[in-house]
């Protein structure tokens, strides 16, 4: 028992000395890098200069099938998080740890726009810091559904279209969103993950793999009901 209890102090003292060092080494400049970026451009002027982008659409213009597999697909706990979703984030260490490789992020959606809009994609401990702290700052300044809305306007989705309507009307040909079908929302909603190998120009085939991953998510989180999923994937 002796022995168990000095493992347990030892293993104890070790996670306080990781986190400390973590602190020091990503912490500080990532706070200070959150810190310049505020300074530099504050979120009411950042948020109000992406809204005068061509082609912005506004959170009334998202098809529900849409805004649903959005959720699904990157962050299904996002309207119940205040930019942070712990369980998203020990779920990603623990996969990092047994893959021994950067394999989950864990990032939410309200991470993901703090990245498009201040930061670059580069993936360092010190930006992920800064990442969650301008999170926080996004999530006090916009509401939840502005934040989706933002998030849809900066994202990437391959062939140089960088809103959800350019997107649309690249990939669709369709000049209103209201015009795409339930399969064309998800489709979208899949591609911002991995540009480069989901848009439908590149890898048709990874395309309609990523739309079936979205797919199952959304009858795993109540989106969908099976036979709706099964009818899609005909």
């Amino acid at each position: 028992m002796k022995l168990i209890k000095k493992l347990i102090i030892v293993i104890i003292l070790a996670i306080l000395v990781v986190g400390t060092t973590a602190v020091v080494i990503f912490g500080v400049p990532g706070y200070n890098m959150y810190k310049d970026a505020l300074e530099e451009t504050p979120v009411e002027e950042k948020v109000a200069s992406i809204k005068e982008k061509k082609n912005y659409s506004e959170y009334a213009d998202l098809p529900e099938m849409y805004v649903n597999a959005v959720i699904a697909a990157e962050d299904r706990r996002f309207y119940e998080h205040s930019g942070i979703d712990y369980i998203a984030v020990i779920r990603a260490i623990y996969n990092d740890i047994r893959a021994q490789e950067f394999v989950e992020g864990g990032s939410t959606i309200t991470q993901q726009l703090a990245k498009n809009i201040y930061f670059t994609q580069e993936k360092s401990g010190k930006r992920k810091i800064a990442e969650i702290f301008m999170a926080a700052e996004l999530e006090k300044n916009c509401e939840k559904n502005e934040i989706l809305e933002l998030y849809v306007n900066t994202s990437y989705f391959g062939d140089g279209y960088y809103t959800v309507k350019d997107a649309c009307e690249g990939y669709f040909k369709k000049e209103e969103l209201s015009e795409m079908t339930d399969y064309e929302c998800i489709t979208l909603a899949g591609i911002p993950n991995a540009p480069s190998v989901y848009a439908p120009t590149k890898n048709p085939e990874l395309t309609k793999q990523r739309t079936k991953q979205v797919i199952r998510k959304m009858v795993e989180y109540g989106y969908l009901k099976q036979e709706e999923a099964d009818k899609l994937l005909k």
